[in-house]
């Protein structure tokens, strides 16, 4: 609550708070961010079982390890050992097959999904905490259907990931022995952030539309209520300034 001050009195103005809607749409995006970073960092998206005794360990979107693996395609006899970041030079002469099209398209698309979802996360702060006052009031429901939609941009990106990886990793021309192989909690992070940010977006149209209702009928930024709370001065002070003069000749 702010108070306005007038020449005469002293007025309150009631600011409208976010509402419980939009606290939870924001709350549920910034969970569904962090799960996401989890999941866009790690490098258990794919795991091989322990007692299989398989070269290829582990990998994620931007690191996979090795332990002992021989490339059958390389005419050297080097084994790769140990976690490298895929772009490393450890695997510069593998990388094009560490790296086919369709693991090119997951890393893209999740990481689309992460900087909209961070974008998304700044705009809903901005509404939660009602700053800057004036432009959240004014346009408060845009920015509002505006962060639905960045959550459902967020939820396509990891949905089509999700889907391109889970209908890939088992190709026989990618990783050797593909039956020894499974996808881990990492991608699971994937699949549960793309729930949430789902469910942020549907929180967050219907609270749009009230938003937009809100405003049509006038109780936005035009529609503050001001309650006087008392005079800035005597009343028998005049509008110059002066004592008024009641009963002399």
């Amino acid at each position: 609550m702010s108070s306005y001050r007038s020449h005469n009195e002293k007025c309150e103005i009631q600011i409208p708070k976010a509402s419980s809607s939009l606290v939870y749409g924001g709350a549920l995006t910034f969970l569904a961010g962090v799960v996401l970073l989890t999941a866009f960092a790690s490098p258990y998206w794919l795991v091989s079982w322990e007692y299989t005794f398989s070269p290829f360990k582990k990998m994620g979107l931007w690191e996979f390890c090795f332990d002992g693996y021989r490339h059958p395609n390389y005419q050297f006899d080097y084994l790769f050992n140990g976690c490298h970041w895929v772009f490393s030079y450890e695997f510069l002469i593998i990388r094009e097959w560490l790296l086919p099209g369709w693991l090119m398209a997951v890393q893209a698309f999740m990481t689309l999904a992460l900087i909209v979802s961070l974008g998304t996360q700044l705009i809903l702060a901005l509404l939660v905490t009602r700053w800057p006052l004036q432009i959240v009031l004014d346009y408060e429901w845009i920015l509002t259907m505006g962060s639905c939609i960045g959550n459902a941009i967020c939820a396509a990106c990891i949905l089509l990931s999700i889907s391109i990886f889970g209908g890939q990793y088992d190709r026989r021309d990618w990783l050797q022995y593909p039956q020894y192989n499974y996808p881990s909690w990492a991608y699971a992070f994937a699949i549960f952030s793309l729930l949430v940010h789902g469910v942020a977006a549907l929180i967050l149209y219907k609270e749009g539309q009230e938003a937009k209702e809100r405003s049509i009928e006038g109780d936005g930024a035009l529609g503050l209520p001001m309650h006087p709370t008392g005079r800035s001065g005597p009343s028998s002070r005049g509008f110059g300034g002066g004592m008024s003069n009641t009963g002399s000749v």
